[in-house]
């Protein structure tokens, strides 16, 4: 489209196929590093002067989500630089701020383009921008709409206002299940090398190695490794409301505890008892460790929390984790 500021690429609101297979491998963590469009001023529709200013990050799956749904609406879209990062992450990092704002504001001669002095951030950027100094340093007002890109259409048909509703964050089961296969997926190079360990140090025992305690106490331990990998990455996101305390190493060590108990008692007659509590210790580390992973994708914690979290789950992940490569290791010399 030509502006006054040069021409402007017109976005489509419908996702292609390739759209779809980028947001697929972007779920799943495979391309999530790298997946960004070019920051600059875009438009859906045909906007006029007039027309509102939706501001986004460069992050192409929050890009995707905030043009999928403004099918018939006539706006500019303002892609900041986050480094390929989403609004509230960015936010966080600094990436999505102030400054970043002005900077988008002014090098896409934004004030030749259209006649009024607003931006639309999101609302979870807010953390990141000061209204005020934005307004000081290029002249542009600052409103933030809604938590969702969903509501952004109902959001501009209501005048640009929004209910509570709107305003709410929310944590429901499909969106906490959305996170699971990101970190499934890179937890994968990790829980691989630790396979290959565990196989390595089950065949130690009386007699130096064992071929064949090695894969029989291996098999085991790699189970064990797993399922604690479950319970933390898949149990405790879908029970997140169930499970008690707030702290995520906590309800990862309540889920991966219980599982290696499980898993303990269903395979009595073929471990001792040392390497049954070494089972457990080591699944109730793995839980607590991976389920901590979800403290900076959720809304019950703050950054200052997460760090405050990790200070005190992360010595006991390690203090179980070490007692349980102790008891698992001499379990074949103890009977």
């Amino acid at each position: 489209m030509d502006t006054p500021a040069g021409f402007v690429p017109r976005v489509r609101t419908r996702l292609s196929r390739r759209d779809m297979v980028g947001t697929a491998l972007a779920r799943l963590g495979a391309c999530r590093v790298n997946y960004k469009v070019v920051p600059g001023l875009y438009c859906v529709g045909d906007p006029t002067p007039d027309s509102p200013v939706l501001v986004t990050a460069n992050y192409k799956l929050t890009f995707d989500a905030v043009r999928r749904e403004l099918d018939g609406v006539d706006a500019w879209l303002l892609v900041a630089d986050t480094r390929g990062i989403n609004v509230w992450c960015a936010a966080g990092k600094g990436l999505f701020s102030t400054d970043e704002v002005v900077y988008s504001v002014r090098s896409a001669r934004l004030d030749e383009v259209v006649s009024h002095r607003k931006l639309i951030l999101p609302q979870l950027g807010a953390t990141g921008v000061a209204a005020h100094h934005v307004r000081k340093a290029c002249g542009f007002e600052v409103a933030y709409g809604p938590v969702r890109a969903e509501d952004l259409s109902a959001y501009l048909a209501a005048g640009q206002r929004a209910d509570e509703e709107m305003r709410s964050v929310t944590f429901t089961l499909k969106e906490r299940a959305e996170l699971v296969p990101v970190e499934l997926f890179l937890i994968g190079k990790p829980l691989l090398l630790t396979v290959l360990a565990a196989f390595v140090l089950s065949g130690i025992g009386p007699g130096f190695f064992s071929l064949s305690r090695a894969w029989e106490r291996g098999v085991i331990a790699s189970g064990i490794t797993i399922l604690g990998i479950l319970a933390g990455c898949l149990m405790v996101p879908l029970l997140l409301n169930r499970l008690p305390w707030r702290e995520f190493w906590l309800k990862g060590a309540l889920v991966g505890g219980a599982a290696g108990g499980l898993a303990a008692l269903c395979l009595s007659g073929s471990v001792s008892g040392f390497g049954a509590a070494a089972m457990i210790l080591w699944a109730l580390a793995v839980g607590s460790f991976t389920a901590m992973n979800f403290t900076g994708s959720t809304p019950y914690t703050s950054p200052s929390g997460v760090e405050r979290e990790m200070r005190r789950g992360i010595p006991v992940q390690a203090a179980a984790a070490l007692i349980a490569l102790a008891l698992w290791l001499g379990a074949p010399f103890w009977g």
